[in-house]
């Protein structure tokens, strides 16, 4: 495995690959999930690339930004353990060398849930996810579909500039609880760790997105929203300062 933390090098570098890549961009604190994600991009590809970036243009909120759980020699071990080809760890400085005044902006499915709880996050996450392929050039690049709203948002900007890559979406990994996989999972204690794995299972019940609203706070979830859209019902809640995301598909 041969990790890069310059991004000039690597495009040096990626000019002598005459192999497919598959490409998983993460923010670390890698977990079953983003393993499911690289093994499915080595399977449909020559090669393997992972970057590991945690952007700070995405977060909205500098206490999630300042927590966000990540160790990189953990990282970077079990990476090499899955055999990943090439890792990738993007400086500020180089990848906001224009310190973020050029930024990707979408109007329309960006607005509503995620987007209208955290203002900016998908301007950012657009921007680096844009960067990063620019920089990768892969043939297919992973994103789970536990971000759904996050999955629909990069296949839509892919489309619209005209990118030559496929974005693939792979199923939400899950404990054996059913809690949908996170690195924000290892921010909760043990009594809300607990409680967190009804935040899936009432997302599953029948009745209206307002039904679920009220299931969720009476269960001691602080509730973003849920809603009902693309043929799944996604939610948000907070459950002692984390944040958790989840959607099932209908």
């Amino acid at each position: 495995m041969k990790v890069f933390t310059s991004i000039s090098e690597w495009i040096q570098f990626r000019k002598t690959l005459v192999a497919t890549i598959g490409f998983v961009p993460t923010m670390g604190g890698l977990h079953a999930g983003h393993f499911s994600l690289i093994k499915e991009a080595q399977k449909q590809n020559e090669m393997s690339v992972v970057s590991i970036y945690v952007n700070p243009t995405q977060f909205n909120n500098q206490s999630d930004l300042e927590t966000y759980p990540m160790i990189l020699e953990d990282d970077l071990a079990q990476l090499e353990k899955l055999n990943v080809d090439y890792v990738i760890l993007p400086q500020y400085s180089e990848i906001y060398a224009d310190h973020y005044t050029f930024k990707v902006i979408e109007t329309e499915v960006s607005q509503s849930l995620e987007g209208a709880h955290r203002p900016g996050h998908f301007d950012g996450m657009l921007t680096i996810v844009l960067k990063l392929l620019n920089i990768v050039r892969p043939r297919h690049a992973y994103f789970g579909k536990k971000d759904f709203q996050q999955l629909a948002l990069v296949q839509k900007m892919v489309e619209a500039f005209f990118l030559p890559v496929k974005i693939v979406g792979i199923d939400t990994i899950r404990e054996d609880d059913g809690l949908a996989m996170s690195s924000r999972n290892k921010r909760l204690s043990k009594n809300a760790r607990e409680k967190a794995v009804a935040f899936s299972q009432i997302l599953r019940k029948s009745g209206s997105d307002l039904d679920l609203h009220k299931d969720l706070e009476l269960a001691g979830f602080d509730v973003d929203y849920v809603q009902t859209k693309w043929n799944r019902r996604l939610g948000a809640v907070n459950l002692e300062n984390v944040r958790l995301i989840d959607n099932v598909e209908l």
